[in-house]
């Protein structure tokens, strides 16, 4: 009777921990999405918001941008390091811009991949603009730590959007 129990308490662990690795998964998409109202009517918005060549003109977190070619940047962060953009779309009918993370550094922002859409819309005040990202965190395994978690990464896309916004409105206030 001993050995059926040792047999069956080892069968139902044996169960627990494959039912919980099959329960284990890695990232799920995360997302941010912001706006700004600002003073400012929607050309002049758009003009710079579609300066892919630009974003350091009026985004605060960045310290400049190289072009590797026409659609391809090299985002220098004042935190310190490099991301490297690819644009997908430039839309000036519904002015609207979308771009990519095309090369990762966990360091300088703690996701795997990204996309970006930004959008200048009509505003009773001038010009709302949208800031919608897509994201994964920078640890894909089942167990990241806490620095490349889920909550590390939409807390650092938040922020980075928010501030983008901040600075644009800013830029275009004056």
């Amino acid at each position: 009777m001993n050995k059926i129990i040792k047999k069956l308490s080892l069968a139902s662990l044996g169960l627990i921990v494959m039912s919980s690795s099959v329960f284990a998964h890695g990232p799920t998409p995360q997302r941010v999405d912001e706006h700004i109202i600002i003073e400012a009517d929607v050309a002049a918005v758009w003009q710079q918001v579609n300066a892919f060549d630009q974003l350091d003109k009026w985004h605060p977190a960045v310290e400049s941008i190289q072009m590797q070619d026409d659609t391809t940047r090299v985002v220098k962060l004042k935190t310190g390091g490099e991301i490297t953009e690819s644009l997908d779309e430039s839309d000036a009918e519904r002015h609207y811009v979308g771009y990519r993370l095309l090369t990762e550094n966990i360091e300088a922002m703690p996701v795997s991949f990204y996309t970006i859409g930004i959008e200048v819309e009509a505003d009773a005040k001038g010009s709302k603009v949208s800031w919608s990202g897509r994201f994964y965190r920078a640890d894909t395994g089942n167990f990241p730590p806490e620095n490349l978690n889920d909550e590390a990464a939409v807390k650092a896309m938040t922020d980075y959007a928010k501030s983008g916004l901040e600075g644009l409105k800013a830029s275009l206030e004056k």
